[in-house]
């Protein structure tokens, strides 16, 4: 029951810090050259995985590696929730305690660091951090995506961008948001359960489009 979240969670950890090693330019790690290297990698990584689909002989198994990478909750019950509650309430525990520097660093990494942060530990720790919470979910549900694309822009906009008060509402939010997702998989379709990662695709999918559009629109007027 454990093999496949034991090798998802410790090959999420291995992409994290082939992404970390291959963004550092002079000893640190930039915006873009981590969404570039992210990219890239997950790139070659779905082109691997298409391989070895296409390789498999087993249309069965084939259609249960293909169900998990989509993402879902079928067959997820409370013996996953005690394995997973337990790490992740810790690492949100230790973000939350980066409140004041992330408040900071929406000012900009120079201020950021003339006001005390110390930028590329603070973002070094935190990219770890946020590594751990993502492979230990990824591992047990699959690659969900768009929850934490969606919620946290949603919730800034009612909240404010205060972190003291968005990360625990983040939180909050972001498992609203899935059960609320997983309610309308399991309710489409009678005769069979669509993976929640569907419903959240096609729910994130225009909002992130939404945010291109709207970054386009503040660009123009700047």
């Amino acid at each position: 029951m454990w093999v496949v979240p034991a090798f998802a969670f410790a090959g999420a950890l291995l992409a994290a810090t082939a992404v970390y090693l291959l963004s550092l330019e002079r000893g640190r790690a930039h915006v873009t050259t981590l969404l570039l290297a992210g990219t890239a990698l997950n790139a070659f990584l779905g082109a691997v995985t298409s391989t070895l689909l296409l390789a498999t002989d087993e249309v069965v198994q084939a259609q249960v590696i293909l169900n998990w990478l989509v993402g879902g909750l079928a067959g997820r019950g409370w013996r996953h929730v005690l394995v997973l509650v337990l790490p992740t309430l810790a690492c949100i525990g230790l973000v939350f305690g980066y409140s004041r520097d992330l408040n900071l660093f929406l000012l900009g990494e120079e201020t950021a660091q003339g006001l005390g942060t110390n930028v590329p530990r603070t973002r070094f720790l935190l990219l770890a951090l946020v590594a751990l919470m993502t492979g230990i979910s990824v591992s047990v549900a699959g690659p969900i995506g768009f929850a934490g694309l969606v919620v946290p822009h949603l919730l800034r906009l009612i909240v404010g961008p205060d972190h003291r008060v968005l990360l625990p509402a983040s939180a909050l939010g972001g498992g609203a948001f899935l059960i609320a997702a997983d309610t309308v998989a399991r309710l489409l379709i009678t005769f069979q359960e669509v993976p929640v990662g569907v419903i959240t695709g096609l729910l994130g999918g225009p909002f992130f489009l939404f945010l291109l559009w709207r970054y386009r629109r503040n660009a123009r007027l700047l």
